[in-house]
């Protein structure tokens, strides 16, 4: 943790198979205050963000990175059901990830990137 900022990273190496449902308890109230997904090769995955009464309430079927060039999403991007990113202690987030998008290339290599602010 720098200051009131802190981070959660996925990595999931090698080839995805299927798609993820990633769940995470929020430690303390807090923003989400960006999100960053990459792939090592040109895939066609997405990615969610919300909490698991609404999965993606906070990011809505975004496109991961490819390449190794990361996507990054942050509040100019985030749905209008949650669009400060606003996380209470003990809630759910969760992280979904389309391996494939629509029936397109699987994500190799993936890494999810979330980035907090506390308060």
């Amino acid at each position: 943790m720098i200051g009131k900022h802190f981070g959660r990273t996925i990595h999931v190496p090698g080839a995805l198979t299927a798609n993820l449902d990633i769940r995470i308890s929020v430690p303390v109230d807090c923003r989400l205050h960006r999100v960053s997904a990459v792939a090592s090769n040109a895939s066609s995955a997405t990615v969610d963000v919300g909490l698991s009464d609404d999965t993606d309430e906070i990011l809505a079927a975004r496109d991961a990175g490819d390449s190794g060039t990361p996507a990054v999403y942050g509040l100019a991007d985030f749905a209008s059901t949650n669009p400060t990113g606003r996380l209470l202690q003990g809630e759910i987030l969760v992280v979904t990830v389309d391996f494939d998008g629509a029936a397109g290339t699987a994500a190799q290599n993936l890494t999810v990137d979330l980035d907090f602010i506390a308060g």
